[in-house]
């Protein structure tokens, strides 16, 4: 699982940050999480396969969240683009998109496919044989959503040398893998934890885009490998959370720590402030293992 910055900054770009968009790998998808202004550009600059990308994942309608959506829907229409594009979202996004392409008389020549969300409980929103893709309800000035992606656990391995001893044939591999008991050739059947060992751990990412302190996100995002959430300011602008409905390094710091993620990465910061490390020791007074997200920063989860 690989994680991609395209964009770290709150509401306003700086010449060397943008604002929230990510590109997240993960067995073989390429999603892309938000897409503020800039993010075909990130793309290009990161040499990110962005062809590759059919799932849309829009936390919230703020622009610094979505605006660069319709340029990148574009984009695709202007190289021939052919696969489906599916885009998950508030409601409305659906009619914010579809009147630009309507007034600039640029409809696409593939499939745009909207999955409208307006639930304020955790709603799957994605699965294949691989991956389940999850919203986290969050609590800011409209309606937005997390995402939580999450790995189906993976094919035990083979235990070759145990396999042997217990005289199953190969044409069984394939299902020994998949957790099933198997008849030998002599007609006994082996316990499929014997033959095999457990597979590595799955891995999950929350992505907690804008939101106050939220302590109801922790039991859904409990032990997962590694989280991204919002600290948009310090703590010593704390005062400014309730209006904005943001949150600072030291709160993120907190539903981590309570949570017992593996990692926290931060962003989505203020530009108020200059020097992106001092969120990281304000975090780190709470949790220790902390990342902070940067306009091209690749995290390994």
């Amino acid at each position: 699982m690989k994680l991609t910055i395209l964009g770290c900054h709150s509401a306003t770009p700086r010449w060397d940050a943008n604002p929230t968009s990510q590109v997240l790998e993960i067995k073989g998808h390429l999603f892309l999480i938000d897409c503020a202004e800039g993010t075909q550009v990130q793309l290009r600059r990161f040499n990110v396969k962005f062809s590759r990308i059919k799932h849309v994942f829009i936390s919230h309608l703020h622009g610094d969240h979505f605006f660069g959506l319709v340029g990148l829907i574009s984009t695709f229409r202007l190289l021939g683009r052919e696969a489906d594009l599916h885009i998950y979202g508030p409601k409305g996004i659906k009619e914010a998109i579809t009147l630009q392409l309507k007034l600039g008389k640029s409809w696409t020549n593939y499939n745009l496919l909207f999955h409208e969300l307006d639930s304020n409980e955790p709603e799957l929103v994605f699965e294949d044989e691989k991956v389940i893709v999850t919203t986290i309800p969050l609590n800011h000035r409209v309606y937005t959503n997390g995402f939580l992606f999450q790995e189906k656990e993976n094919e035990r391995k083979l235990n070759i040398e145990a396999v042997k001893k217990a005289n199953v044939s190969m044409s069984y591999y394939t299902k020994i893998k998949q957790g099933f008991d198997v008849t030998n050739e002599d007609g006994v059947l082996i316990d499929n934890k014997k033959i095999t060992l457990a597979p590595p751990p799955s891995k999950s990412y929350a992505f907690c885009s804008d939101t106050v302190y939220f302590p109801q996100i922790i039991p859904q995002i409990k032990n997962v490998k590694a989280l991204y959430h919002e600290a948009t300011f310090l703590n010593e602008h704390q005062h400014l959370c309730e209006r904005t409905k943001h949150s600072t390094a030291r709160e993120a710091a907190m539903i981590a720590d309570e949570a017992k993620v593996g990692t926290l990465i931060l962003g989505h910061y203020s530009g108020r402030y200059g020097n992106y490390e001092t969120f990281r020791i304000e975090a780190q007074e709470v949790f220790s293992n902390v990342e902070l997200a940067k306009d091209g920063a690749v995290f390994e989860i």
